[in-house]
């Protein structure tokens, strides 16, 4: 069967899969430090024969958009950014470290400070937990502190300091929960001092909906284009066993 069939199916598949992608970052657009998704792909030459003049579509690893999100101010305590480049470190379901710019901070029932996903928020020292019923508050350096109720102002104590990580974009990988880890082999990031928050606002997705919307009608285009690109395959296969057959 002519190779053309298969060079059409390749795009046609590759299209759908960025499409998905697209979908998928259109759904997070007002998802808190949101980082879309990008998926490359590259050309590979049909190897034959013949002159080398068609080539399939193979995708290559996805990779994330690590642009800022834009902040929103909200004037809650246990709303934290990250100023400039840099990570809050959170445990993973599965009790590893990984990472996120979700901020919305919250205070579980036990206490413990949690992400509004429900992760654990890790400190210097492990999961960091506030007494509860206290009043907690983020320094821009990661410092939380704790007010009791009905406690005067000076009764402000230290619970602890955030982990606050700035590893390489390229050692980060996103699982399927949406939260970044180090690459397979690398140990967790150590805390970087150099990162800071800004309490009170949040950061938003950073899909940008216009650029998504238009990626979506590019993606639908190429995908017809392959499709009919198929159907001419299929037709001059068609013609050529009439030829054959009668011939």
């Amino acid at each position: 069967m002519d190779r053309m069939l298969y060079v059409a199916m390749s795009g046609a598949k590759q299209s759908m899969e960025q499409q998905a992608v697209v979908a998928h970052n259109m759904a997070n657009v007002s998802t808190p430090g949101f980082r879309a998704q990008i998926n490359s792909f590259r050309a590979v030459p049909v190897v034959g024969e013949e002159a080398q003049t068609r080539a399939f579509v193979v995708a290559t690893t996805p990779g994330a958009d690590f642009r800022r999100g834009p902040l929103t101010e909200t004037g809650r305590a246990l709303d934290v950014a990250v100023q400039g480049d840099g990570w809050l470190a959170v445990q993973a379901a599965d009790g590893s470290e990984a990472y996120t710019r979700v901020g919305n901070l919250q205070v579980g029932a036990d206490g413990q400070l949690l992400t509004m996903g429900g992760r654990p928020v890790l400190g210097d020292a492990g999961p960091m937990a506030v007494p509860p019923g206290a009043e907690a508050q983020v320094a821009p350096d990661g410092l939380v502190s704790a007010r009791g109720m009905g406690d005067p102002l000076t009764g402000i104590g230290d619970v602890g300091r955030l982990k606050l990580v700035n590893p390489p974009t390229t050692d980060l990988v996103r699982g399927d929960d949406g939260l970044f880890r180090m690459r397979d082999g690398l140990p967790p990031a150590d805390a970087d001092p150099e990162v800071r928050l800004v309490s009170g606002v949040i950061e938003g997705s950073n899909v940008n909906p216009v650029e998504a919307m238009v990626d979506m009608i590019s993606n639908a285009r190429r995908f017809e284009l392959q499709m009919k690109s198929i159907q001419s395959a299929n037709e001059g296969a068609q013609s050529a066993n009439k030829l054959l057959a009668y011939g």
